[in-house]
């Protein structure tokens, strides 16, 4: 055979072999890559953003490892409300008769959002970052919260654990099928695994299993985090990975003042930090928050 037949047989089984082997589905760009990449401008055409896009993605040795606790046991009890907080856990606000909330304004201030009927009311903004902060501060943790959202806005409102990762609030009753922008969502990870939302002006539950991303002393996420949670009885995440945070709106870049830049810096060097419940423009209700800390090889029920 040959030289200039030898290329064209190997050009045509090369062509062939494309075919037969399995293909990833291509990536929208950007969709699963770091915030850092996600969130920055670019001058690559389209299609040279596309393969560096599906480069990232495809490329495992560059993401850190997944937890590897087994909170598979993880389920909470949510069934009647509101639920009993257990003997160890940490009440960041009851129903207003247990003592003092602890949570703390953007400015480390005293917050401004009513209280009425046993429950925490979001004022809202127009800029949508009045939220309020713990004071407690956690590396692990269980995290129950009760809330009510209100059609106004959609009833949008959020869970910020540690400032960084959001667990959606929204009006979603009866969205088929529910999307990572839905109540049941880690926002901009992964979209509820069922749609478990209950109407507006109904009482409804999120218990939470949240292990924090581990970080070397640059920072760098060496071992990704996880959630897992509950959503009025039912599963809507499962040992879902995350490591940098993805969303444009967190607390410490749309709003962030001095005292959240303090906090921030703690959690870095510490790995521990707060709870924020999220202004975005709808007066939801809250009631019996509370924590419980989780030792690094705790995983039972």
């Amino acid at each position: 055979m040959t030289d200039a037949k030898q290329y064209s047989f190997l050009l045509l089984l090369l062509i062939v072999l494309s075919f037969l082997l399995p293909q990833r589905a291509p990536t929208a760009a950007g969709s699963t890559v770091g915030h850092d990449v996600r969130s920055g401008t670019h001058d690559r055409l389209e299609y040279d953003w596309l393969c560096f896009a599906n480069a990232a993605d495809t490329n495992p040795s560059a993401d850190p490892p997944a937890s590897n606790h087994a909170d598979a046991v993880f389920h909470p009890s949510q069934d009647p409300l509101p639920v009993k907080p257990p003997a160890d856990a940490i009440v960041l606000f009851g129903d207003s008769h247990e003592g003092h909330h602890q949570f703390k304004s953007m400015e480390g201030d005293d917050i401004d959002w009513p209280i009425e009927d046993g429950s925490l009311i979001v004022k809202t903004s127009k800029t949508h970052s009045n939220h309020i902060v713990s004071s407690v501060t956690f590396e692990d943790a269980d995290i129950h919260v009760e809330f009510m959202v209100s059609p106004k806005s959609h009833g949008n409102s959020g869970l910020y654990i540690h400032g960084h990762y959001e667990m959606q609030i929204l009006d979603s009753f009866g969205v088929d099928p529910p999307t990572e922008h839905d109540e049941g969502s880690l926002y901009r990870f992964g979209k509820p695994l069922v749609n478990a939302s209950r109407p507006a002006g109904e009482w409804q539950v999120y218990d939470i299993r949240f292990r924090a991303p581990r970080r070397d002393k640059a920072g760098q996420v060496t071992r990704k985090g996880s959630i897992t949670a509950w959503l009025n009885g039912k599963i809507v995440q499962e040992e879902i990975t995350f490591s940098k945070p993805r969303s444009p709106y967190i607390p410490y870049r749309h709003g962030v003042t001095d005292f959240l830049r303090g906090v921030e810096k703690e959690l870095q060097e510490t790995g521990s930090g707060p709870l924020f419940l999220q202004d975005h423009g709808s007066p939801t209700r809250f009631r019996n928050i509370w924590i419980r800390r989780l030792a690094e090889d705790d995983a039972t029920e």
